[in-house]
């Protein structure tokens, strides 16, 4: 018999036991017992309840029992789901970045438990300890396919903590069913867990999960019973008040502004199901100040949403489309414009709601309004801001959703032409997501209107994944009409047709250091409708990546790479420089690699390097990202990014840097004080920004934020700003 065919028989025997292993599950018992989460374990009632233990290993193998144990436990009344974690160890050496809340995972001693209180494979609560004590929780969206379903951003209140043992910690966490949504007279869900052991350098489950899946995938989820029915939520009314005291001056204008602002968001449950979000004159300044990029391409780089009052239910708002090239609804539209100049600014918000949920077993509901204010000097409109959401479950974990967007001026302006009046879109997707992953896609179909411009305006679009251990194959096509226009939405360019076809081959070594490795070949294709479909660009690329045992990373590759530019185009954006020639086609190919240490070290690092072509010139990349820890009180990084792009003369060259230098101090599990430096070249800016929070009580904080901003080139002052923000979360 062939080794290949020797191989199929091997994956398909594996892939058969993953499917037909039994479901596991455990009983909740109730309880009118309290309990405190000191981490201690010593209440005699724990000794009452059912254990959820025999984890299976994920990393490095997946299919052998974890060779460090661990044991949860559960009791719940009327109020609360009371946890007990005994997880044993190897010693005392713990990973972790730092004492503040919300870590992430990677690299970092965890353990992390998943809940799918609604039984339908696509959502889930996330909530997790480490042996410091120190918390986190997270919404997983879409299934958990990806790694952007993963949403730490997400905040609510609950109680929880360590101790260290020889031999093993312990945890305990109460999670008020206040926090939680679920369907009244619920008796089970559907549960995993996950750790992460740092010292023995394993990854455990509950569930086993085959390694070809995300850790928190969740196909792949065990039940817990509750031995009698749950009642309702009794979801409190929250009201989060703010206070912001700002001072800032912008030296380009000689302006000085002192400013003082309040306001606030009223959270309200709705049944057991739905939550209703309120928010007037909103704080949506971002105390944490966003991550400067280098773009050396024609498109916007977009950001990712870290304001509170839309993270609930994200991905029923903005899961439309495809999120790289036609998506209808990007949330961080909403609050910014741009002036008179282009130049981005701010745009106030006077005040919104957010309704969004289950309404029933199967249908998700979200509803968006929010209205922003005018500012005739810079000529922009005050707007209103609409989204409507349906999202109905079919089959065992796929949906079909449709939504509305318009965003409209809500008086006339003189400075607004009639095609600016409105802007509305209107759509259709459905997701698929087969019950044990293998198979993941989307298939959508979005049309745009606009005053006097109803005709054309589409956009359409498919993805399909097929997922298993040794093969993996991706086929994306995505149609943008030049006319469509989603002004709430990320669209990067308008007249595409894109085509990707791509295979992976995975190689699982029985010996070695290396853990997996795989090849890939990747290529994109778009051309132009506009233009009787010319190809304007495509990019050939092919990728040898490795994953070691130690949790180290490394991968090579190469690219061939055609662009044709309608417009002239200079990449360096340099003041005053001749840009490359548009109407004209260009060839270049460059080579890659890249490696990432081991993150479980104090010190760690990631490195990558680009060199080859550039349209008609050269360019060599450099890209490291260094990190130290000193733990648990200090966690300190630094990203390097260099570019040096050479073109032919009159064409620029330029030598492009972004140092970002950052310092996170905790001096407890309740103050910290991060400091992020970026000097970037291409945006002529040196800026500062220093961030002391107290967090005096559960979610509720203080902070002092102080930003400076420099020009580059001669340390000249750009503008300048001190805040004070105060935010209370009050449950009544």
């Amino acid at each position: 018999m062939k080794k290949g065919t020797l191989s199929f028989i091997f994956s398909f025997f594996s892939l058969t036991i993953f499917c037909q292993e039994e479901v596991k599950s455990f009983t909740v018992k109730f309880i009118e017992e309290s309990i405190i989460a000191d981490g201690a374990l010593d209440e005699p009632i724990w000794e009452f309840a059912e254990s959820a233990n025999e984890l299976w290993e994920y990393f490095p193998l997946d299919s052998i029992q974890a060779r460090e144990q661990s044991e949860i436990k559960m009791l719940y009344d009327d109020k609360n789901l009371y946890i007990a974690i005994k997880a044993s160890s190897v010693g005392k050496n713990y990973s972790l970045q730092s004492l503040k809340r919300d870590f992430r995972g990677s690299g970092s001693d965890s353990f992390s438990l998943v809940f799918d209180t609604f039984n339908d494979g696509t959502n889930a609560f996330l909530f997790g300890i480490n042996p410091y004590g120190v918390r986190r929780e997270a919404l997983i969206s879409n299934g958990g396919g990806n790694r952007s379903d993963f949403n730490l951003s997400w905040d609510v209140k609950w109680k929880g903590d360590a101790k260290m043992y020889d031999g093993y910690f312990t945890a305990e966490m109460i999670i008020p069913f206040t926090s939680l949504k679920f369907k009244e007279g619920s008796k089970t869900w559907r549960f995993n867990s996950y750790r992460v052991d740092t010292q023995s350098n394993e990854r455990s489950t509950w569930t086993r999960i085959p390694q070809n899946q995300l850790i928190y995938n969740l196909a792949f989820m065990g039940d817990m019973l509750f031995e009698k029915p749950l009642g309702k939520s009794r979801t409190p009314l929250a009201i989060i008040p703010y206070i912001n005291t700002l001072s800032q001056k912008d030296f380009t204008d000689n302006e000085n502004l002192n400013d003082f602002n309040f306001g606030g968001d009223v959270k309200v449950s709705v049944g057991n199901s739905l939550n209703l979000d309120i928010t007037v004159n909103p704080d949506f300044s971002q105390v944490e100040a966003d991550d400067q990029v280098t773009n050396l391409t024609r498109f916007e780089v977009s950001l990712p949403e870290k304001r509170q009052f839309f993270i609930d239910n994200n991905d029923l708002f903005a899961g439309f489309g495809d999120q790289r090239d036609a998506n209808p609804f990007f949330s961080r539209r909403i609050g910014i414009a741009e002036d008179t100049a282009g130049n981005t600014i701010e745009n106030k918000i006077i005040g919104g709601v957010r309704l969004s949920g289950k309404l029933t077993k199967d249908l998700r509901v979200g509803l968006l309004n929010i209205q922003t204010a005018e500012d005739r000097i810079n000529e922009i409109a005050s707007n209103n801001n609409t989204m409507i959401a349906l999202q109905q479950r079919v089959f065992s974990r796929s949906n079909i959703g449709m939504f509305f967007i318009n965003k409209q001026s809500f008086k006339e302006y003189d400075f607004v032409t009639r095609e600016d009046e409105f802007n509305r879109v209107l759509g259709l997707d459905y997701n698929l997501a087969s019950k044990q992953n293998r198979w993941n896609g989307k298939f959508f179909a979005h049309k745009s209107f606009s005053p006097d411009d109803n005709e054309g305006n589409m956009a359409s679009g498919m993805n399909m994944r097929y997922n298993a251990r040794n093969y993996n194959f991706y086929s994306k096509a995505v149609y943008v009409n030049e006319d469509f226009s989603s002004d709430l939405g990320f669209v990067r360019r308008t007249d595409i047709f894109k085509g990707i076809l791509s295979a992976q081959r995975v190689f699982w070594p029985k010996s070695g250091p290396i853990q997996n490795h795989a090849f890939e070949i990747f290529p994109i294709f778009i051309w132009s409708p506009k233009n009787n479909f010319q190809n304007t660009d495509y990019e050939f690329r092919s990728a040898w990546s490795f994953n070691f045992n130690n949790q180290s990373q490394a991968e090579i590759g190469m690219s061939n790479n055609y662009t044709f530019l309608f417009d002239s185009f200079d990449p360096t954006d340099s003041d005053g420089a001749t840009p490359i020639p548009g109407n004209e086609g260009y060839h270049y190919n460059n080579i890659r690699a890249n490696y990432q240490s081991d993150m479980r070290k104090i010190f760690s690092y990631r490195a990558e390097t680009t060199l080859g072509r550039f349209f008609n010139g050269d360019r060599v990349s450099i890209e490291t990202n260094m990190t130290l820890r000193i733990q648990p009180k200090a966690f300190i990084s630094i990203l390097l990014n260099y570019d040096q792009i050479t073109l032919p003369d009159p064409y620029p060259s330029a030598d492009i840097w972004l140092i970002s230098p950052k310092i996170d101090l905790t001096f407890s599990k309740s103050i910290f004080w991060s400091t992020l430096i970026q000097y970037s070249n291409q945006r002529d800016n040196l800026g500062f920004n220093s961030r002391l929070q107290w967090r005096f009580a559960p979610l509720s904080d203080l902070f002092i934020v102080y930003n400076d901003n420099y020009f580059v080139n001669s340390f000249e002052p750009k503008y300048r700003s001190i805040n004070l923000k105060f935010t209370y979360w009050l449950n009544i």
